[in-house]
């Protein structure tokens, strides 16, 4: 199977935004078997677009879209779809309710240019978006021999949504009628590269299934699992059964799975116990702030921080009394967590 990846939008031709998705998608069709031959970026222009998807659906077994599947009238996917099939856009009843719903739990009306988001090509089936309100598209179009077909999976180009959506929907779809891959990902903090694969000794191994990788990005370490199998319950069972063995190994080193960020948790745990957050950063710039702060609801929970200088922190926190710039690393640490 030779597979092409298109993606859509004007910030991402014109510099203002790097195309990340394209070179994540490659890399997790490789992972499978997969070749990718192409990747191509489109401005958001109807008929450039409709040019070039007629173009890749004859070369090309499969291809995965990114981008413009949004509400606005430059979120074009659906419509170049419906063009290159000769087909109309029809609403999905189910889609539509289901986007109806995230507005009403989220206490906000739905604009009625949102309803474009619940209509697809006819002929085309839906796929869930569980972080988003932007359902996904996939078609089987076929190719002007009349005797072979080109699979097309349009996703959103929002990572967070693309990334969910492609293991849990498209990647079943590509592989089906082939042994079965899942993949699974376990995120750890507070140890490092080597100690981490010291620890779990022969779970790492080659050879072993599941495979389990381990791959480090800046303070985080993330295990990959990998399981093959005849079917989506035994690969499932496979990982369950190696997230046991992780979780007695490496215990308080993991704090969340897949796509979850250290700031998140420490978001949801806040959240689940009612409780707030304020930090004093010394040397940092801000940065630990910065992160927490860029989380949705921050406000709800974080109620502020200090960033200075460690001895000014002491004298804010304890006026009056010197403090030997010797005793600043640890005396300074056991006064500020005193305060």
């Amino acid at each position: 199977m030779q597979a092409e990846i298109i993606a859509i939008g004007s910030e991402l031709t014109n510099g203002e935004k790097l195309d990340t998705n394209s070179q994540w998608l490659s890399t997790e069709l490789a992972a499978v078997g997969i070749s990718t031959h192409f990747h191509t970026t489109i401005a958001d222009n109807l008929d450039e677009i409709v040019t070039q998807f007629r173009l890749s659906v004859q070369r090309s077994d499969l291809i995965l879209i990114t981008g413009g599947l949004g509400p606005t009238l430059d979120d074009l996917t659906r419509q170049t779809l419906a063009e290159l099939t000769g087909t109309d856009l029809v609403l999905d009843k189910k889609s539509m309710e289901i986007i109806e719903a995230m507005f009403q739990k989220r206490s906000r009306e739905m604009p009625e240019r949102n309803r474009i988001q619940a209509m697809f090509p006819r002929g085309a089936e839906p796929i869930k978006n569980e972080h988003g309100t932007a359902p996904g598209i996939w078609m089987e179009v076929p190719r002007l021999d009349g005797k072979s077909i080109c699979l097309i999976a349009a996703m959103p180009g929002v990572p967070s949504e693309m990334k969910p959506m492609f293991y849990q929907s498209v990647l079943p779809r590509v592989t089906r009628g082939t042994n079965m891959i899942r993949f699974a990902r376990i995120n750890c903090f507070g140890v490092g590269e080597s100690q981490t694969e010291e620890l779990l000794g022969d779970i790492t191994s080659r050879g072993r299934d599941p495979e389990v990788g381990i791959t480090a990005h800046e303070a985080t370490i993330t295990l990959r699992i990998k399981a093959m199998g005849s079917s989506v319950e035994e690969c499932e069972q496979k990982i369950a059964e190696t997230n046991i063995l992780i979780q007695e190994r490496l215990g308080e080193y993991i704090f969340g799975y897949e796509d979850e960020e250290l700031e998140h948790v420490v978001m949801m745990l806040l959240s689940q116990k009612q409780q707030t957050l304020s930090t004093c950063e010394c040397g940092t710039g801000g940065l630990l702030s910065y992160r927490l702060t860029e989380v949705n609801g921050s406000a709800d929970w974080y109620t502020g921080g200090i960033i200075s200088r460690l001895e000014s922190v002491c004298e804010y926190l304890d006026p009056g009394t010197e403090h030997a710039a010797v005793e600043f690393n640890a005396a300074g640490a056991v006064l500020i967590a005193q305060a």
